[in-house]
């Protein structure tokens, strides 16, 4: 039998609990779910291929459903390696014809456009985000739109700048960058990839999840709407062998992959011995460190924000906390209050908190780890919040007692389960830090400035926060080490990769 402690444990004479509010007892927030009157969804998307919605050569479609309501969004094109050759071949004579000659200062335009029409359907926008991934829509609404529309106006800035990207050296775009990215930010995570191709001169072909295709989709229609160039960005849909076929098309120039370490490892082995050059932004498992001098309760909201707010589905999500042995009872306790008040449900209820787990096979994952983390010892904690009967959700959880070895410690598990340590030196921390495969992000929360530039120096991370968690901006650089990727996006850092620097 597997025994999960849900709410505290003890309760006074009058039943509630000891040394936590009573969250259940009291008003609750009447819902206030967002409108899906405004949105415009088709029964049906088709591959975007040379600037038309194309049907697939092999007439296959999938369904996209709801992971909040299991009910199905609308069908999918399926394409095979066919229409992987067609697209790549569109985006090989828009490059070649149209793109590559065009003053690089039109290019800016265009990219400019784009960013403009997604600000005036961002409210479409984030809806079909939330419905179509599960993720509340204060997320899609606040941080994934607006982002998504800031890197397209960020990298339109650059297009006529390519001289000064790198002093003293001419650039060249590559060519046709082939680009796959994952179900966690949809859209936000196509801006990442497609703005900077764009911007350096380089026609793209672009592939999303299988679970989460909708935005992309419904951004082909906004490049439609642009008026860019027929062949220049083209959006085909499908699954891993879709994935593969583009990796593996003799015409891309480049790759890049946002997704499991494990399939990064297969590409990276697959683009051995060409010349394509590849940029790949993998798992994390993010140390988000306390020490006994920092602000707790906003120490707190960071870990919650870090973790649970997100469902985390990020991939550097602080999924590991360390705090300093003399204040780990307080966070703890206080950590497990602000648990008490979280609330999951529907992702377009602006009250919601924590919204959908992306499918049915994800939230099964997680459920498996939470079995592993108590049968290696961990002592589990969950919110004890009602969850909705239909779709795919899941508790708040936490664990305390783990190892540095257990596997909820090691491995990713992208859900809303937080694996606890202590500590108690500044050496300690860093070194349980870094001992893991990943590095691609972390947080450290202090009074002192000194301190963060020690943990920050030796922590092996590609993003550090401090006294913050989950800031993004589209001037810095995102990305990470060991196991964690190679390369960046975002800012110069993620314009480089779709350069040929001419010295």
């Amino acid at each position: 039998m597997i025994l999960i402690q849900v709410g505290a444990s003890s309760k006074n004479k009058s039943g509630k609990k000891k040394g936590a509010l009573d969250f259940n007892s009291g008003w609750k927030y009447a819902p206030a779910p967002e409108s899906k009157d405004h949105i415009q969804l088709k029964n049906r998307y088709d591959l975007f291929i040379n600037g038309k919605f194309t049907e697939p050569e092999s007439g296959k479609y999938f369904d996209t459903i709801s992971p909040s309501t299991e009910k199905k969004l609308a069908e999918v094109a399926e394409a095979n390696s066919n229409d992987v050759d067609k697209a790549v071949n569109a985006a090989r004579h828009a490059y070649e014809k149209t793109w590559s000659r065009m003053p690089a200062k039109e290019r800016g335009k265009y990219m400019y456009r784009i960013a403009r029409i997604m600000q005036e359907r961002a409210r479409e926008l984030a809806v079909i985000e939330s419905m179509d991934g599960g993720k509340p829509i204060r997320e899609s609404r606040d941080i994934d739109i607006p982002l998504a529309a800031a890197h397209f106006f960020y990298y339109a800035g650059w297009a006529d700048k390519m001289d000064y990207s790198t002093p003293g050296a001419k650039t060249k775009s590559l060519g046709v960058a082939g680009q796959i990215i994952p179900w966690n930010f949809p859209l936000l995570m196509a801006a990442w990839k497609i703005a900077p191709a764009l911007a350096a001169g380089n026609t793209v072909v672009l592939k999303p999840a299988e679970t989460t295709p909708l935005t992309a989709m419904k951004l082909a229609e906004i490049i439609q709407e642009a008026g860019l160039p027929d062949g220049v960005v083209n959006i085909i849909t499908g699954a891993g062998a879709t994935g593969a076929a583009i990796v593996n098309h003799p015409g891309i120039n480049k790759i890049a992959f946002t997704g499991s370490t494990e399939v990064g490892k297969i590409i990276q082995k697959a683009l051995a011995g060409t010349n394509k050059k590849y940029t790949l932004e993998l798992g994390g498992k993010a140390a988000n460190i306390i020490f006994e001098d920092a602000a707790i309760d906003q120490a707190v909201e960071g870990i919650v924000n870090g973790i649970f707010f997100n469902q985390g589905h990020v991939c550097c999500a602080g999924s590991r906390l360390f705090v300093q042995e003399s204040v780990a009872d307080v966070v703890i306790r206080k950590l497990k209050d602000r648990m008490e008040t979280l609330i999951v449900g529907d992702p377009l209820d602006k009250n919601t908190d924590i919204g959908a787990i992306n499918s049915k096979d994800q939230l099964e994952k997680i459920k498996k780890y939470v079995k592993i983390g108590i049968h290696e010892g961990g002592v589990c904690y969950q919110s004890s919040c009602s969850v909705p009967s239909k779709g795919f959700f899941y508790r708040p959880t936490l664990f305390t007692n783990v190892s540095q070895s257990s596997r909820i410690v090691q491995e990713e598990i992208f859900g809303p389960v937080l694996s606890i340590q202590t500590f108690r030196t500044v050496e300690e921390v860093i070194e349980k830090a870094n001992n893991i495969p990943y590095g691609l992000s972390g947080g450290v929360w202090t009074d002192k400035g000194s301190k963060i530039f020690k943990v920050t120096s030796q922590l092996r991370a590609g993003v550090i926060w401090a006294n913050t968690y989950n800031k993004f901006d589209p001037t810095s650089p995102f990305g990470g080490y060991k196991e964690s990727g190679m390369g960046r996006e975002g800012g110069l850092h993620g314009l480089m990769p779709y350069l040929e620097v001419i010295h």
